[in-house]
């Protein structure tokens, strides 16, 4: 029993120092959105912290400026399209990764999940000079073929996921019922994995939605997106504006990454338990 304590001793210190650890990286990455956030109700001209009044004059110019309008209306076109995009072509590479005959899988995971490994300046700079030759550089469609890229791996993430999870006995029964293929993926296969392709479909429009590398590469001079019109601010005016754009893109990353969150945990509760139920049946 003497022996036993300073052992747990030491794992009640190690946990006291993981935790409080824990705690700064989450304090160093929280902080900014502290500091940004009353900063665009300031009511000075310039980035000051802490503001010395508050203001909503700042996002009265982010709802009445073209600039930031069209900026704003193209990064939700260009998000949505990716979603879209991504959802399909993710979908699609996970169903033949985990139930088609391909030989070398790993290697074909590795390199649909590529952009996520491969340093963003690599990956604009590559994207960029093949768009260069083909004349999709500077337009909305090459920013649209360039976030998809970037997107598809987190659809491919969530629906391989949600597909290792799943019960093909399911599937069987269905057919052995009379269900076509069709029918049997519509009525059966479907409803289990539709929460795992919404979430991944949620993960690729934040991505395209907060992508700033290959935007500052892709974008010409009347196709910036948000997050690039927000780096051209930062270099050109230093205006408060810029807090309030980052304020509102916070609150939708935030609400779209807790609704894709959400989304996971009850593909992952779909997976095995709907299974279950329906065999039981």
């Amino acid at each position: 029993m003497a022996g036993k304590r300073p052992k747990k001793g030491r794992v009640r210190t190690h946990r006291h120092l993981v935790t409080f650890a824990a705690a700064l990286v989450a304090f160093f990455l929280v902080f900014p959105i502290f500091v940004i956030v009353p900063v665009s109700f300031s009511s000075s001209d310039f980035l000051q912290f802490p503001p010395p009044g508050l203001s909503l004059q700042w996002y009265e110019q982010l709802v009445t400026r073209d600039v930031w309008l069209d900026s704003a209306l193209l990064s939700f076109s260009v998000g949505v399209a990716v979603m879209i995009l991504a959802t399909l072509l993710g979908t699609a590479a996970a169903f033949a990764t985990v139930r088609g005959k391909l030989k070398n899988r790993r290697l074909i995971s590795a390199f649909i999940l590529s952009p996520l490994i491969v340093p963003g300046i690599v990956v604009a700079i590559a994207i960029y000079f093949f768009f260069s030759r083909i004349g999709l550089a500077g337009t909305p469609l090459g920013m649209i073929f360039a976030h998809t890229a970037l997107a598809v791996p987190y659809v491919f993430v969530n629906v391989t996921a949600t597909l290792f999870g799943f019960d093909r006995r399911l599937e069987q029964a269905a057919m052995i019922s009379g269900a076509n293929r069709w029918q049997t993926f519509r009525y059966v296969t479907l409803p289990v994995i539709r929460p795992g392709m919404m979430a991944g479909a949620l993960f690729a429009f934040i991505a395209s939605f907060d992508e700033l590398i290959v935007a500052i590469f892709i974008a010409g001079t009347g196709a910036r997106t948000l997050p690039a019109r927000m780096w051209e601010g930062v270099r050109m005016e230093i205006s408060p504006t810029i807090a309030a754009v980052a304020t509102v893109t916070i609150i939708i990353s935030i609400a779209a990454f807790m609704t894709a969150a959400f989304l996971e945990k009850r593909a992952a509760k779909l997976s095995k338990p709907l299974a279950e139920n329906d065999l039981e049946r």
